[in-house]
């Protein structure tokens, strides 16, 4: 297929005696508002749809993944006034909706259906709370995709809404104080007209909201001059804790007694470069979780009623990572990661270790939602063939029971998942989880996964879009390289800033691993990320473009000179550097996507996929990187733009859009790895 050149500017700019051209700078412009970047936006778009409506599976996916989609999904009870409130989709093809329930085995009474508040067939239902009472429940509605929420109230006992409206909340939790009077959430500023997709996080703000009252007369709590910061409630709502979170996963801690009048910020903790996270208290102790001084986390406490309150660990750090801990009943039930997948363990409130708790295989553990002296408490539990469940455990017993485990539309007894490991490049031991069915030997056509960034770990969870894959013989390999959290900060530490290159090593040498033990086939290994992810397999892409069949890159960065100066970039400078500092551009500029294109290798296929209201990753970033590559690299294999309508950085995308995009995408995959795919399950 043929996609016309697209219009070369002359833009250049000077980085430290380093002059870099930008000839696509144009396409930063926003596509609503700017009719040529429409038009070349609608273009491409229009190209890669017309070739992928060409691909004889893509049918095939999207049947199979609407089946696969199709099965109940349902998350904790949170228990408040004695009334259970959770969120269920029946059929796993629906908006997520708010349930209440008298009792735990009562009646579902639907509070919330996104579908009948939401101004399009677009919402979704976002953030919520119960009221300490059970009266009330604040919700937030998400549309499009977009990170905006309006946050709106029901009357639980009559299920009618409150007048009050609030809008423009942003990277917000919603907590009701104590007498549940009212709530705290984060917000932005109005943004001018037309500015909403590139709204900066300038002004981002805590506030209280009283209910019955307009939102111009809510109080501003909290604001930190250059980073978000969110507010929880803890200590039956005595205390309001203040999170001012950075990107790289640290953030900074503040508390307000909410008994005192009035109501004045504490500062606990001032750096951001560690996370703390507040998992409960008794009287005026909190206990709380922290990497600071213990890179893979432990379990400290303070007391506010010391005149200077002092932090004192009861859990010290372990050789596995602490990813949780809540108080619930009178016991600490903390979560460990060991080799990326979850242990539980018992600890009384001075620390002292008080056995473990058996999960119901081997998978990942969320976090326990309960109350301190109440036994009964509630957390998910997946795996990579395990869908996600909820189970009741009783802290008082120490026993596990199912609640909500769905049935999927595939035999998952079918499927095999096996963990290796593999060296990187300089010699790391680095782990990764391989899923195809119990009858497929290699090799074969194989995705290659992995985000590696941001702390964050790739912990074993069940994806239908994943067993679309491996039903039809493919094989999955998610790999665990550095730059996640895996084994605590130093792994997180190891694939950041400066160790940035490390992250693309292990990707890498997870294909190579994967071709010579004989699980992907020699032509058949497919590149796969979102987000920082994208950023991932597009540096890989470029350094050893020779490894893959075909790439899919989604909502990536890959104008790492210019990220900062769209929607929040600012925030990712913590964990990638700031490219107007000399030492961190010699860094990036040795990376970047969009600057490393190597125009004397053949690129493999590459499906590039964005959405037009992408608030966190700009879909400039996109533009820029599709222009560039169809313009330097001579294609035997297509480069494609596919931009989703309607929706954002993923979370609240409706499902047939989702299922559009992934149907897409594994289409794309199996033309080019020559999967064989068969329309019978």
């Amino acid at each position: 297929m043929t996609i016309h050149e697209t219009k070369r500017g002359s833009a250049v700019e000077d980085h430290f005696g380093v002059a870099i051209a930008d000839p696509y700078r144009w396409l930063e412009a926003d596509m609503r508002r700017d009719p040529e970047v429409a038009a070349w936006v609608e273009k491409q778009d229009s190209a890669a749809r017309t070739y992928l409506e060409e691909l004889p599976s893509r049918d095939v996916f999207r049947s199979r993944l609407a089946a696969l989609y199709n099965h109940e999904r349902v998350t904790p009870p949170q228990k408040e006034g004695g009334r259970y409130f959770f969120t269920r989709d029946p059929a796993g093809d629906e908006p997520m909706r708010l349930i209440m329930r008298e009792k735990l085995d009562g009646e579902d009474r639907v509070l919330v259906d996104p579908r009948d508040w939401a101004q399009t067939g677009a919402g979704a239902l976002a953030e919520w709370s119960a009221s300490p009472d059970g009266k009330y429940v604040a919700f937030g509605l998400q549309q499009g995709g977009t990170d905006w929420r309006t946050i709106r109230i029901v009357n639980v006992d009559s299920g009618d809404p409150l007048a009050e409206k609030l809008s423009w909340a942003r990277s917000t939790l919603i907590a009701w104080s104590g007498d549940g009077r009212g709530f705290f959430y984060s917000r932005l500023p109005e943004p001018e007209e037309g500015e909403e997709l590139s709204a900066s996080f300038a002004g981002h703000a805590v506030y209280y909201h009283e209910l019955g009252t307009p939102q111009s007369a809510d109080r501003r709590i909290f604001s930190h001059p250059n980073l978000p910061s969110v507010l929880d409630v803890v200590g039956n709502g005595r205390y309001a804790i203040i999170y001012t979170s950075a990107v790289s996963g640290g953030n900074g801690l503040s508390v307000i007694d909410l008994e005192k009048h009035p109501w004045k910020p504490q500062t606990l903790v001032k750096r951001v470069d560690k996370p703390w996270v507040v998992m409960g208290s008794a009287g005026s102790k909190l206990f709380l979780n922290t990497k600071e001084g213990a890179e893979r986390g432990r379990i400290v406490t303070v007391d506010l009623a010391e005149e200077e309150p002092t932090f004192r660990e009861i859990v010290a750090e372990d050789a596995a990572v602490l990813a949780s801990a809540s108080i619930v009943g009178e016991r600490i039930v903390a979560v460990y990661r060991v080799d990326a997948k979850s242990e539980v363990r018992r600890f009384r409130l001075d620390g002292a270790p008080d056995g473990r708790m058996d999960l119901p295989g081997i998978g990942s553990a969320g976090v326990f939602s309960g109350e301190p002296g109440d036994p009964e408490a509630f957390f998910t539990f997946t795996a990579h063939d395990v869908p996600w469940s909820v189970y009741r455990y009783d802290v008082a017993t120490n026993r596990v029971a199912p609640w909500s485990v769905p049935r999927t539309a595939f035999d998952l007894d079918k499927v095999k998942v096996e963990q290796v490991f593999y060296p990187s490049k300089d010699g790391t031991r680095v782990p990764m989880f391989i899923i195809r069915r119990k009858d497929v030997a290699g090799p074969v056509p194989t995705i290659l996964y992995a985000y590696g960034g941001y702390g964050i770990s790739m912990v074993p969870y069940y994806s239908p879009d994943v067993m679309a894959w491996v039903e039809q013989g493919g094989a999955y390999a998610i790999a665990n390289i550095r730059g996640g959290g895996e084994y605590g900060a130093a792994w997180h530490d190891a694939g950041r800033l400066g160790n940035k290159q490390n992250s693309f090593d292990d990707f890498i040498a997870a294909g190579e691993f994967l071709k010579a033990q004989r699980i992907a086939s020699t032509d058949g290994l497919v590149a796969q990320g979102e987000s920082n992810g994208a950023l991932i397999v597009s540096a890989a892409v470029n350094q050893r473009p020779d490894l893959f069949a075909a790439a899919l890159p989604g909502v990536g960065h890959y104008d790492m000179l210019r990220f900062a100066r769209f929607t929040g970039g600012k925030l990712f400078i913590n964990e990638v550097g700031d490219p107007s500092v000399e030492a961190d551009f010699r860094t990036i500029i040795a990376y970047s996507p969009l600057h490393n294109i190597r125009p004397d290798r053949p690129y493999p296929a590459m499906l590039v996929t964005t959405a037009d209201e992408d608030t966190r990753v700009a879909p400039p970033h996109s533009f820029k990187y599709v222009a560039a590559l169809q313009h330097l690299v001579q294609p035997t294999k297509p480069i494609l733009l596919r931009v989703a309508r309607g929706a954002g950085h993923g979370a609240g995308t409706p499902q047939d859009k989702a299922i559009a995009e992934v149907a897409d995408r594994w289409a794309f995959a199996a033309h080019w790895t020559k999967l064989h795919v068969d329309d019978r399950p």
